[in-house]
């Protein structure tokens, strides 16, 4: 089956994006604000609409833009839709059974990379969508969305780690760093099968740490442009991966923990929406051929994530609920905010006749 055109794919990315906005929506509800009946409805699954759905299509697509076969883009659609029906107020049955389906797919999809090359990065993306289909059943089976928040983290975790360790490649990176890193990702595996708290934690502290010495970020933050803003946006996201591990280690992935917020958006936003906002340049076009200027503007976006995110971190840490209420939802403005900068470059370009 051929690959889907550029144009096919935007579709793919549309489901994705309403998953984010129902997401972030149903977020806020979860902490008290007015939101819209639909997004209302779907505060109890604030955490499947970001993952599974949102990053579950954004990262399928992804790699089936990647393998370039048709039948590859049937997990972003599985994705996508699990996260309209999950809005839509369709039975939770529906939305599981689509995110699960789509975790297949992006296995398979995985499968097709490790055939190409079999190297250690390639692996490592596959054990990242296990670990999202492992999650996917964890809550299909149980009903319990906490079983399954280590390994959709995991998901997360294990696939920008691999893609960031596949550009290692380009460094004059001692042998012990690649063995350090298979075995951090094993602790992190261990962790999650084994239900312990700590020891996860334990895993992204020290993963944090690997990535902040071995990234080929810490080269490029001296350089210009583009390439150092992505490094701004790395480095910046493995602190606060640290931060999540060090959280973890006093407690706070605990059930109930007071500092659970804190710790869980340390890692969702301040880790993983920071190598968003730094590969969007990047993946964006490669998905959809639609370029993306750089522009110093897209700073803003990233310093406001962090500034927000801080509030947000304080208020959990010292119980302060309406800091943590209010920095919620700049965090969903920010969101807004470096949506409305990467439109204005990309109109900017076009008004100005650039290829």
């Amino acid at each position: 089956m051929a690959d889907l055109s550029p144009g096919g794919r935007l579709p793919l990315l549309f489901f994705g994006m309403l998953s984010l906005l129902g997401g972030v929506l149903a977020g806020l509800a979860r902490l008290g604000w007015d939101v819209p009946a639909p997004a209302a409805l779907a505060a109890g699954v604030h955490g499947p609409l970001m993952i599974a759905a949102f990053f579950g299509t954004v990262i399928s697509l992804e790699r089936a833009v990647a393998i370039g076969h048709g039948w590859a883009y049937s997990a972003p659609l599985a994705a996508g839709t699990g996260g309209l029906a999950l809005l839509a107020g369709a039975p939770l049955l529906a939305g599981q059974v689509l995110g699960t389906l789509a975790a297949v797919g992006l296995i398979a999809a995985s499968g097709v990379a490790i055939h190409r090359q079999l190297a250690s990065f390639t692996v490592v993306l596959l054990l990242g969508a296990v670990c999202w289909l492992v999650g996917n059943l964890a809550w299909l089976a149980s009903g319990d969305i906490t079983l399954a928040v280590p390994w959709w983290l995991l998901f997360l975790v294990i696939t920008i780690a691999g893609e960031r360790l596949e550009l290692t490649r380009f460094l004059p990176t001692p042998p012990i760093a690649q063995k350090l890193f298979i075995a951090i990702v094993g602790l992190l595996l261990l962790a999650a099968a084994l239900g312990t708290d700590r020891l996860f934690a334990a895993g992204l502290l020290a993963l944090a740490l690997w990535l902040l010495r071995y990234d080929i970020a810490r080269r490029n933050i001296g350089t210009q442009g583009l390439t150092r803003f992505i490094a701004a946006c790395l480095l910046s996201g493995y602190v606060w991966l640290a931060v999540a591990g060090l959280l973890g280690l006093a407690g706070a992935f605990a059930p109930g923990h007071g500092w659970r917020d804190a710790a869980l958006h340390a890692i969702s936003l301040g880790f993983v929406f920071a190598m968003v906002f730094g590969h969007a340049p990047i993946i964006f076009p490669a998905v959809t051929r639609i370029k993306i200027p750089y522009h110093p503007a897209l700073y803003l976006p990233l310093a406001l994530l962090h500034l927000t995110l801080a509030a947000r971190v304080l208020g959990g840490l010292t119980d302060h609920f309406a800091l943590r209420q209010y920095a919620a939802l700049t965090n969903g403005l920010v969101l807004l905010v470096f949506i409305a900068t990467m439109v204005t470059l990309v109109r900017s370009k076009a008004r100005r006749g650039l290829p």
